[in-house]
């Protein structure tokens, strides 16, 4: 072979492996941040993953809402009007949380079942429903609340 098509073919050789090699890590990348939305329904049912970060959301269980007196957690239940699944969040709640109102909070499902968030986020006025909360609540045969 001629030397000159042989370092030729190495740095084609070198330019393939980098781009896979970068493709290949930019992929591992994106699965690791990927947060799927599931609903109180298909949590209930256990077709979120255990141990690994999702969304979940629904309606705030009117009288779920626990606070501890001792630190910032929070014990809540959501429901999509079919299935309620306990809540667990330390930290302070936005502002506009409440009862009956919608959230989607982002977490892991516990091995005991337990909505276990990082992050709750709550709607911003009385006539707004995040659209994957809204779609569960319509899957699960329940009009949009109404609750102030």
């Amino acid at each position: 072979m001629n030397p000159i098509r042989k370092k030729r073919l190495m740095v084609v050789l070198f330019l393939v492996f980098g781009v896979a090699t970068a493709v290949g890590l930019a992929l591992v990348a994106l699965q690791q941040n990927i947060n799927l939305f599931f609903s109180p329904t298909q949590i209930a049912q256990g077709e979120a993953p255990v141990g690994q970060r999702i969304r979940g959301g629904g309606l705030v269980v009117t009288g779920s809402v626990n606070r501890d007196s001792q630190s910032l957690l929070v014990r809540f239940d959501i429901t999509d009007g079919a299935e309620n699944v306990p809540v667990e969040y330390t930290g302070i709640l936005p502002d506009l949380f409440r009862e009956g109102q919608g959230i989607v909070a982002q977490g892991k499902i516990r091995d005991d079942g337990v909505f276990e968030a990082v992050e709750v986020l709550a709607k911003h006025d009385e006539n707004y429903m995040p659209p994957e909360v809204q779609e569960a609540i319509d899957n699960a045969g329940h009009p949009k609340s109404t609750e102030t």
